[in-house]
């Protein structure tokens, strides 16, 4: 008798399972696929105080990944802090509240590493050797450096109006980078057309549900690190959609697997005012994805027609959950506020979740009481063009003691009596 495979491709509306190939929607109701597992077979193999045991990386959880029998384990993603945030809690009048800092994930400080190292095992088992994507900069970043690491050649196409520090932090890898003249959904869809015609691995098109998996892995840690407990809430800020329902998967997987008690976790998403088709599906009560034109300083967040964004809106509803979204001025107060309050310099999409959430414990929705993560995504060093004339130079002073004596009565605020 074979054994059972221990995952393969499945379509999420008509469930048809199609093995393990580089495709990514159902060839009978052109649906998206997603990888589903034998979990039964999972909680054979593995247990809590085995994972315990193992390197403090995404492989951790290698039954839950669609890996194959060869991978390399070598590179160390995953596993970032979460931080209990006590002086934002106290602006937030919150009780418990944490943060999921992937803005220090190896190797290039964003969550998109996790879904890079899950996607290469298979652009490594299906035989490709160019390996790229369609990014708004972190995507791009990921990709460049681990294709560098394992020796295979990189190709990217970025929107032409992508931050400097994430171009920059693609080309000193060695990728080649295109430059398209429009928004990503334009940049999306050309690359869709390169993959039916070239035989690339494209992380987010033709290796996409072994690619998003890798989210998963921020709701694993989550769960770990708060001993083997779900939260109330997670803030989780939104693009395509995918990250916020595969977190919601991997509480699934757990609970199913017995590792953590059966528990309803509100899911909250978080995207800009100037690119919110997925916020505004949750308020307008619906989950069909209006497409918007992007307009935001949150370009990692520019995303007008978002592949998950149905999926995400159900998500969402679901749970009981909702979305808000954030202006510009909005985001860059929210990236200052969690700088000065948790010494963490998040990205934009950082600064979006952060103004999400405080909406959100403004309104209520979400109650002091409760345990509540947000997902901070990205470093604040890949867009620092956000803070742009926000601080001034300060005029130096001679080095001498009265200098500073004279400098300190002029510019620093004494101490009240």
């Amino acid at each position: 008798m074979s054994q059972p495979v221990p995952y393969q491709l499945k379509c999420r509306e008509c469930q048809t399972t199609w093995g393990n190939q580089p495709i990514s929607f159902c060839q009978k109701c052109f649906a998206p696929l997603e990888v589903a597992y034998d979990l039964e077979r999972i909680r054979e193999q593995v247990s809590k105080d085995e994972i315990a045991k193992r390197g403090t990386t995404l492989w951790r959880y290698r039954e839950l990944l669609p890996l194959p029998e060869q991978y390399d384990a070598s590179l160390p993603v995953g596993f970032t802090p979460l931080i209990t945030a006590s002086r934002l809690a106290e602006i937030f009048h919150s009780r418990s509240l944490y943060l999921k800092n992937d803005s220090v994930c190896f190797p290039s400080l964003s969550f998109k590493d996790r879904v890079v190292a899950v996607a290469l095992t298979q652009a490594r088992n299906f035989g490709f050797e160019v390996v790229s994507c369609s990014s708004t900069g972190n995507l791009a970043n990921a990709v460049a450096a681990q294709a560098a690491r394992q020796g295979f050649k990189a190709c990217v196409f970025i929107p032409a109006d992508l931050e400097p520090a994430k171009i920059l932090g693609t080309e000193v890898y060695g990728a080649k980078i295109v430059r398209i003249a429009g928004n990503y959904d334009h940049v999306n869809r050309l690359c869709s057309q390169i993959a039916d015609k070239h035989r690339w691995a494209f992380v987010n098109v033709n290796l996409r549900p072994y690619y998003a998996e890798g989210s998963k892995t921020v709701g694993y840690e989550i769960a770990e690190q708060l001993g083997w407990r779900l939260p109330d809430n997670v803030v989780v800020p939104m693009a395509g959609g995918s990250l916020i329902t595969k977190i919601a998967k991997a509480f699934r997987e757990l609970i199913e697997l017995g590792f953590v008690e059966k528990k309803t976790v509100k899911f909250f998403g978080a995207q800009a005012t100037g690119c919110s088709p997925i916020s505004t599906a949750v308020k307008t009560g619906t989950s069909d994805i209006t497409p918007q034109k992007p307009n935001t300083i949150a370009r990692s967040l520019a995303i007008g027609n978002p592949a998950d964004g149905f999926y995400a809106a159900k998500t969402i509803a679901a749970s009981g959950g909702w979305a808000e979204d954030a202006s510009d001025p909005e985001i860059v107060d929210a990236i200052t506020l969690l700088a000065e309050s948790e010494g963490i310099f998040t990205e934009t999409a950082g600064g979006v979740t952060v103004a999400a959430a405080r909406k959100l414990f403004a309104q209520g929705r979400i109650k002091p009481e409760e345990t509540t993560v947000l997902c901070i995504t990205g470093n604040g060093l890949k867009t620092t063009d956000a803070l742009a004339g926000r601080y001034e130079v300060s005029e130096p002073i001679p080095p001498k003691l009265a200098a500073f004596e004279e400098y300190l009565d002029r510019e620093l605020v004494k101490e009240p009596q």
